[in-house]
């Protein structure tokens, strides 16, 4: 997997979320997917110390943001 260091503000992440949310078409459902790979990614940190700094849920938005805009991301 490919790591990245994000700098983001709060209106790009915030915008992120906005982009997911209306491109779901069950909003329970993606809040519960962002949920769950954060959680993931809050035990992977654990283990590989990527960048403390970024919170796993805002880290978990940009990802899947970025999945939704780049096909050519595999992720889960």
């Amino acid at each position: 997997m490919l790591h990245r260091r994000y700098q983001f503000d709060s209106s790009q992440i915030m915008h992120r979320a906005e982009e997911l949310v209306s491109a779901a078409s069950n909003r329970y459902r993606i809040t519960v997917q962002v949920a769950n790979r954060a959680k993931r990614r809050r035990y992977e940190d654990f283990e590989n110390l990527d960048d403390p700094m970024m919170k796993p849920v805002l880290r978990a938005i940009i990802e899947m943001s970025d999945e939704l805009t780049q096909p050519e991301i595999i992720g889960d």
